[in-house]
């Protein structure tokens, strides 16, 4: 397999985002140091990252249809992610967060959705020209459909397991084909810290497993060996959405049909640099700026 569409499904979301010298720690007004609003959600910052670096990406999300989503719809095309699919709730409200990050990238974040464009969007998703499939936690029921779709086309299914209730985690386990899991997503399904909680996983589910662990890098299993991919070092500013920026990486190597080595050094050198920029997903390097870390001496 070399190339094509990835589908992202999930969370779609207008945030904005305040860094700030410290994170409050009572009431009172604080002024920022910056500010940004930005269209994105984990499956929203994923689909705009592969494109930045170098693929080409669609999103299943939904919205409301208010000015907010218009302007949620532009951002992302904008950036050239194909939004015909996006499912757009009449009388919801688009989803919205407020976001609070300190210095080094600490945050406070503060969500809201709709329960109506969390709903059960009624339809299976379109693979018309799709590669791969990769959903997040946060719309269950559509990423339910969208894995089953995928598995049946036979595509791959990518979850990015993030921190959701187990009851979502284990409905959805066991429909990917590949599972990359957040450290405390992993530690919530299996009870162990990241080396052995990869090695649960790949060998619970049958499918490829990683387990990232921050500045700690990237466990992963190889058939039955268990691998370390390190993260590059760097000054971190802002973590939001440096886990979207590593499965858009991911989910891009997968399709171009690289080594799973080489898959995970690019994807962790891409979320490494992001670390190192301010504004979410804005961060995303380019597919050279990732390149050139990976060429460099470490």
């Amino acid at each position: 397999m070399t190339g094509g569409t990835i589908l992202t499904v999930g969370a779609f979301a207008m945030d904005t985002i305040f860094r700030l010298d410290a994170l409050p720690e009572g009431p009172g007004k604080v002024i920022p140091l910056d500010a940004v609003e930005v269209a994105e959600g984990m499956a929203a910052a994923q689909a705009a990252s592969i494109v930045r670096l170098g693929g080409k990406a669609a999103l299943w999300a939904s919205t409301g249809d208010d000015a907010t989503a218009d302007r949620m719809v532009a951002q992302l095309t904008a950036e050239g992610v194909d939004m015909r699919r996006i499912r757009r709730v009449p009388g919801a409200r688009s989803g919205f967060s407020a976001i609070f990050m300190d210095r080094a990238g600490q945050t406070m974040i503060v969500p809201r959705y709709d329960p109506a464009i969390t709903s059960d969007p009624g339809v299976d998703p379109d693979l018309d020209g799709v590669a791969a499939v990769m959903v997040d936690v946060r719309w269950p029921q559509a990423a339910r459909r969208a894995l089953a779709s995928a598995r049946g086309a036979g595509l791959p299914a990518i979850l990015d397991a993030d921190l959701a209730s187990a009851e979502t985690l284990e409905s959805l386990l066991p429909l990917a084909t590949h599972v990359v899991a957040s450290e405390s997503a992993a530690r919530l399904v299996t009870g162990r810290e990241p080396a052995e909680a990869v090695v649960a996983l790949a060998a619970r589910y049958r499918v490829f497993a990683a387990v990232t662990a921050g500045a700690e890098g990237c466990y992963w299993v190889d058939g039955t060996t268990l691998r370390h991919t390190p993260a590059p070092r760097v000054a971190a500013i802002d973590t939001l959405a440096a886990g979207d920026v590593f499965h858009a990486g991911f989910a891009l190597g997968l399709v171009e049909g690289w080594p799973m080595d080489e898959v995970l050094r690019f994807a962790s050198a891409a979320a490494a640099i992001k670390c190192t920029r301010f504004g979410g997903r804005l961060g995303c390097p380019s597919r050279d700026e990732v390149e050139g870390i990976m060429r460099a001496p470490s």
